[in-house]
């Protein structure tokens, strides 16, 4: 049932994403890098919230609800929000090292293994 709730959410979630890069694309006349930008930040207010609540009690959600929201819908609408979660949950439990790393590995390797499939992509 998890995998099932997963799939939906993240269909959900993609066509929702999909959506704010149309409305950019018509407001804008281009989706890059704002659609984006959106995606990422109301991905973020959203896991945020969520995780408030749920954290003080003000929200009860099964696994497989909790499941749908966040590695589906929210999975599917960005990555980001989890990353940014992840990473306010270390710094928040104390483990701001940890915090600091993980954001800046992240996004050191994952723009250094852009650049690599890059590479790797024009030579295939």
């Amino acid at each position: 049932m998890i995998w099932l709730a997963v799939a939906a959410g993240g269909a959900l979630g993609s066509m929702a994403r999909h959506g704010v890069n149309i409305f950019f694309s018509h407001v804008l006349e281009r989706a890059t890098p704002y659609a984006t930008g959106a995606v990422n930040l109301l991905g973020s207010l959203a896991i945020g919230v969520l995780a408030a609540r749920i954290a003080s009690g003000r929200l009860h959600l099964s696994t497989e609800m909790r499941t749908f929201v966040f590695v589906g819908i929210l999975g599917g609408f960005t990555t980001f929000s989890s990353f940014m979660l992840d990473t306010f949950t270390l710094g928040h439990g104390g483990q701001t090292s940890i915090a600091f790393w993980n954001v800046a590995l992240q996004t050191a390797l994952g723009l250094a293994f852009v650049w690599g499939g890059y590479r790797l992509g024009l030579t295939l």
